[in-house]
């Protein structure tokens, strides 16, 4: 089982600090806004294990940034997508504490808010927004889970390797990713050789700089050059699709 520290009340920051939740108008948030707690989470620490019951749902906040990686056979775990402020970790829209399938890792350390499965679903009740929201984010999960299929099967390895750092930065708001190369290789499911050399040519092109443990990104519109457009297909479906979420004349 996965070892998460003891939520505390939340903080006026920390909720707007979640762009899912942001969505919400005043009066169906205070639905959830009781049962929410709060917790630091850092870097590597696991929020599900595969097979593990997910009892809570989790939203990042600010620059806090997780990952679900599926485990090989091999032992290399391939991480599917990343979830920021944009979005939420587990039991989106099943019902009860159904075992995770993939493993959820925290990338970047920040403020998490969470909220029992079962107090959500409650929610989700009272609530047709509320319910209409994580159903459509749902749908913007499996936009990006078919995007990142596609991507694999057809895009180069620098292209990739410069769209996941140009969504992480985007993602934390700032440059500086806490990642080495090897974290990046196993990743992208690629040879630690592939993404080195990858790294080289950026780094030789003033995009980004290495130091121990991390990747800084020194220039986003270069590396946003070089990656391929599956970040920005995604970022569009989200703004149609959670940009509906209230029907237009209320």
């Amino acid at each position: 089982m996965s070892s998460i520290p003891q939520s505390s009340p939340v903080s006026a920051a920390a909720i707007a600090g979640s762009d899912l939740l942001s969505a919400l108008r005043q009066d169906d948030f205070a639905l959830l806004e009781p049962k929410l707690g709060e917790c630091r989470m850092r870097s590597g620490d696991i929020i599900y294990n595969p097979g593990d019951n997910v009892d809570y749902c989790y939203f990042p906040t600010s620059g806090a940034m997780s990952s679900y990686f599926v485990e090989m056979d091999d032992g290399m775990a391939v991480e599917t997508i990343l979830v920021g402020r944009e979005g939420a970790l587990g039991g989106i829209i099943s019902h009860g504490s159904l075992p995770a399938y993939a493993r959820a890792n925290v990338l970047h350390e920040g403020v998490f808010l969470r909220i029992a499965m079962r107090d959500l679903e409650s929610a989700k009740d009272r609530s047709p927004a509320i319910a209409h929201l994580f159903a459509r984010y749902a749908d913007c999960v499996m936009a990006q889970v078919f995007q990142s299929i596609a991507c694999n099967a057809v895009h180069t390895i620098e292209q990739r390797a410069a769209k996941w750092l140009s969504a992480a930065v985007d993602r934390i708001g700032r440059n500086d990713v806490t990642m080495t190369q090897e974290q990046l290789a196993s990743m992208m499911g690629i040879g630690r050789s592939y993404a080195s050399r990858v790294l080289q040519r950026f780094k030789r092109d003033g995009m980004v700089r290495t130091r121990r443990g991390g990747i800084e990104v020194l220039d986003r519109i270069g590396l946003k050059d070089r990656a391929c457009t599956c970040n920005d297909q995604v970022e569009g479906h989200f703004r149609r699709v959670l940009g509906a979420v209230y029907p237009k004349d209320e």
